[in-house]
Parts: structure tokens; sequence; C-alpha cells
């Protein structure tokens, strides 16, 4: 089955403290982007790649794909209004097989993550890769109290969500709600269940200054 992946990529950059958006950051001298896509190239070169961007943002990535002698093929979609929109823009690029959605800003997943979670969407439709939370968890209730949460029920969702093409393309046909915080929960509304396979503590999410400082140190550590 043909393998794709969707790289979501319309990050502001707000939470990172600078005018330049965090997928655009160098990491160990190359942008964030270019490693989370060449990530998915290395495990398998030639997987369907989709790169989707605010229309404000492309000029200074192929600006980037010049200056860094970017050469990994992929295709570029426009994003929208939200990541649901943004997504679902990406999907009219992909026609058949196993599609990952993949956040730009998340470079560091194993080879072998990537491989135990496209083979597990071979026999599930539907894979997300979770670790288990660490901390102490709370609720906060509707009267302001909170309570414990048992963590051991807990589960740390983390990036690429990989599906069934027509899966995600019928899930994806919905109407845009607010509860949608990620694929599997566009996925889920419509009945289907998530089967969870595991994530990485390393597979971390580039969104602060503290995240670029651990970044370094974990390319360093290769």
């Amino acid at each position: 089955m043909m393998n794709n992946v969707i790289v979501v990529a319309g990050g502001k950059g707000l939470r990172m403290g600078s005018d330049l958006p965090k997928q655009f950051i160098p990491i160990g001298g190359k942008p964030v982007l270019m490693r989370t896509i060449e990530m998915f190239y290395n495990f398998d070169n030639n997987i369907n790649i989709i790169l989707v961007l605010p229309l404000s943002h492309q000029g200074y990535w192929h600006q980037l794909c010049k200056e860094y002698n970017f050469t990994v093929s992929h295709k570029i979609a426009t994003g929208g209004e939200t990541r649901f929109h943004s997504v679902k823009n990406g999907l009219d690029m992909v026609d058949e097989g196993i599609v990952a959605v993949q956040d730009g800003v998340r470079p560091f997943a194993s080879r072998e993550m990537i491989c135990r979670c496209f083979n597990a969407a071979h026999d599930f439709s539907a894979v997300v890769p979770a670790i288990d939370s660490t901390d102490s968890l709370r609720r906060v209730k509707a009267d302001g109290k909170s309570e414990i949460i048992d963590r051991s029920q807990i589960r740390l969702v983390q990036t690429p969500q990989v599906f069934h093409v027509d899966i995600l393309k019928k899930a994806y046909k919905t109407e845009y709600k607010t509860t949608f915080t990620d694929d599997a929960s566009v996925v889920e509304f419509m009945g289907t269940d998530i089967h969870l396979v595991k994530g990485e503590v390393t597979n971390i999410k580039i969104t602060t200054p503290l995240d670029l400082k651990i970044g370094e140190l974990l390319i360093n550590s290769i």
C-alpha cells in the first residue's frame, strides 16, 4: 500500500517569542521542518510527502530550500483557518493507501516508532502513538475545586497519527468542531476506535525556547 504523510506546519511561533515561525527555526544547523520531512523520507524514500503551509509562508519556504539545498521531494498544500482545515486541504493530495498526519515541529520520532505506527495501521483503521504520564494529574471541576486523576488510565498523545486513507477522508467530511484537537478526535467522532501504540519520550514537539535546547541535546546525542 502507498505510504503518505501530511506534515502540518502552520504555527506562528507565538510561544517561541520569535518573529520567525517555529517550524523555520534552525536546530542543529537545519530548520526544524526540514528535519521533520527528512524523518519520513528516511523511513520510506518513496513516501508521498504533502507539506501544508500558510500561503504567506510558502515563498520563504522555497527560499530556505534553495539556501539549504533541500531536495527531498514533496508537494505543498495551502493551510486553512484551523489545523482541521489544513489537514483537509492536504488530504486532497492523497489518493490511496496509508496516511500519517505529523506535526511539522515534531522532528525526533525514530524510524522504529514510525515503522511501528505504519505497520499497526495495516491491521487497524486508526493508530496513535502515546506515552505514559509521569506527572500527577488533577481535574478542575465546575465548582472550581479539583480532584486527583488516576494517571495509570492517562496517555499523552503524539504524532504521527496514522490511518487508512478512506477512513480519514470520510472523517474529514464532517463539519469542524472546536473539540477536534487532533486527527484521532475527528476519526473517533465518526465512530472509529483508536488503537494506541508505544510512543517515545524523545518525540518532543518544539514549541518553546526550552524545547529548542532539549532538541539540540537530542541531536548531539545521536
